[in-house]
């Protein structure tokens, strides 16, 4: 497939296209959570290419044909060039990219079983890793990097019950379609404001999250109309007993239990997907508080199994070990500023933090916090502007081993790390985002050079443009 780069740049000739216009195309929900309604959209809805929700429109058909079966088919390209200007493991710029691809089912409108919702989707990652190969920073520079690969990403079934009130999803799940999200987080490139840097470092193998998902079973409720819970159980390590999982299909439940439960409260949300134009301009806010708890055994990132250093030349190597593992966390999201209750323009802002034991884990504690822009200019409603912070402590056992080390001869003390980003969303048409982007890290490597404990990194300063095309 022709990276998002090539098809926005083409999009202004491919425009022209008379073949293209007036095709009919349904309404694509924009992410797997959404309701599968399929909205059938007049002949003469669509006026070009250039105007229509997606690059292909109906795809010669088949839209509309799945359409019938309550099947929606969603294919997405992320295609980003960032470039280490200073500092890091070395100087230079990386592509890489991601293609998903997602089918959902309305199973009311396909079998007949109403409240039912059938998602599959996977992954094509390709490119190189800019903070693998040249930055070696903690708060990797990008939401998409990952090993090249194709693979299965999610395959679920959900069924709500009670009027929609609960309901109930089984299957293979990441974790960061759902819990742990701060909506306006979503804005920024650097991973972190995705799925945080704790459960990044501190879970096996990342935890069920991109690019990797597990097996297990969530439960949603809504408990008062401002007041929902989710609580979910997942297999403890989403590549299970085969590292080189590269295709997703290892299905594994025999590496522990990862639980996890969160309570999400919303304030002045708007009605129908409408904005509130109540007198008082009341302000939409969803605030989160969470935790989860892994019932596996862990290393101790200092002692060993005798209680000496591992460090210390007489130490046996030998970790000594936790058993459980868990985490608490908040999150978030309030618009603060909204000039006119049906205009676009607003200003949101979202903190996130997260802690966890420093004897078991690599990061005891991780936050981010940033303010995002809506609408920044006359006629740019659906652009945004955002300045945002992300920061990890390193847990109290690996810097107290490092000090260790250090007292031996030099090593790099590892401690916190900080990177602040700016970015800025264009939306070019409704099927392509470009996204200019720039990222400073702060003490980079947390204090220690990944290729050579014994010397420092220079602070990096990245920037990039990143295309987001749906097809």
């Amino acid at each position: 497939m022709k990276s998002a780069f090539i098809a926005c740049a083409c999009a202004a000739s491919v425009a022209t296209t008379a073949a293209f216009a007036d095709t009919p195309v349904d309404a694509q929900p924009e992410a797997p959570e959404a309701d599968l309604a399929i909205h059938a959209q007049p002949s003469t809805f669509w006026t070009g290419v250039w105007s229509r929700q997606n690059l292909l429109g109906d795809m010669g058909g088949l839209r509309p044909w799945l359409g019938q079966y309550g099947a929606t088919l969603s294919i997405t390209e992320t295609s980003e060039y960032l470039a280490n200007l200073r500092g890091g493991l070395k100087t230079g710029g990386t592509y890489d990219g991601l293609t998903t691809a997602t089918l959902t089912v309305d199973t009311s409108k396909a079998l007949g079983v109403p409240g039912g919702t059938f998602n599959v989707s996977g992954l094509n990652i390709h490119g190189r890793n800019l903070s693998q190969t040249n930055l070696g920073t903690l708060n990797t520079a990008s939401g998409i990097e990952a090993q090249d690969t194709t693979r299965l990403w999610e395959l679920w079934y959900q069924q709500s019950f009670l009027d929609k009130r609960v309901d109930v999803k089984i299957g293979q799940q990441s974790l960061d379609q759902e819990f742990i999200v701060s909506q306006y987080a979503a804005t920024f490139v650097n991973t972190m404001f995705g799925w945080p840097a704790l459960p990044s470092y501190d879970l096996p193998n990342g935890g069920p999250a991109y690019p990797l998902a597990d097996l297990g079973v969530r439960v949603r409720g809504q408990i008062t109309p401002n007041l929902t819970a989710l609580a979910g159980v997942f297999d403890g390590d989403p590549l299970g007993n085969n590292p080189n999982n590269l295709s997703g299909t290892n299905f594994n439940l025999h590496n522990g239990a990862l639980y996890i439960g969160e309570l999400q409260y919303a304030v002045n949300q708007p009605a129908d997907g409408q904005m509130d134009t109540g007198p008082s301009n009341a302000l939409p806010g969803t605030y989160k508080l969470g935790l989860w708890y892994h019932n596996g055994r862990f290393a101790d990132p200092r002692v060993d199994d005798t209680g000496l250093s591992l460090a210390n030349p007489a130490s046996t190597g030998v970790p000594q070990q936790h058993h459980g593992n868990y985490s608490f966390y908040a999150v978030a999201d309030q618009m603060v500023w909204r000039p006119d209750p049906t205009g676009a323009k607003s200003v949101g802002v979202f903190a996130r933090v997260m802690g966890a034991p420093g004897d078991r884990n690599f990061v005891s504690f991780a936050a981010n916090a940033g303010v995002v822009l809506k609408g920044p200019f006359d006629g740019r409603d659906n652009d945004s502007a955002g300045l945002a912070l992300t920061y990890i402590r390193i847990g109290s056992h690996t810097t107290d081993l490092d000090q260790d080390y250090a007292a031996l001869g030099p090593y790099g003390v590892r401690t916190n790390e900080t990177t602040l980003e700016a970015t800025y969303q264009y939306q070019l048409n409704p099927w392509c985002v470009l996204q200019a982007d720039a990222q400073y890290t702060f003490n980079a490597g947390a204090g220690q050079n990944p290729s050579d404990p014994t010397q420092p990194l220079r602070n990096t300063f990245v920037v990039g443009m990143r295309a987001n095309v749906t097809f």
